[in-house]
């Protein structure tokens, strides 16, 4: 590992996801990202799940959705990680 980088937990790599699908991160987060997904389970089926779901569903944007979806995901989310599912 370089001085200059470090690792990534697995809040901020479930973060980094969609941007990973959609090729909107930097070459220096998408390194960091593979090198955590090379080592972790759990995100790398979180990534595996994203996919799938983008297979199935198609692509559904911010707009797609009502505020009261927006905000149900939201809650889902935040619930996931005060559960204590990812570092």
């Amino acid at each position: 590992m370089s001085l200059f980088t470090r690792d990534i937990a697995c809040r901020e790599a479930v973060a980094f996801i969609s941007d990973y699908l959609d090729q909107n991160l930097t070459g220096r987060e998408r390194r960091r990202l593979e090198r955590h997904l090379a080592g972790c389970g759990a995100c790398s089926a979180y990534l595996e799940q994203m996919r799938d779901t983008i297979a199935l569903t198609g692509v559904v944007t911010v707009e797609d959705l009502s505020d009261e979806a927006v905000n149900d995901l939201v809650e889902v989310y935040l619930r996931f990680l005060d559960d204590g599912l990812l570092e």
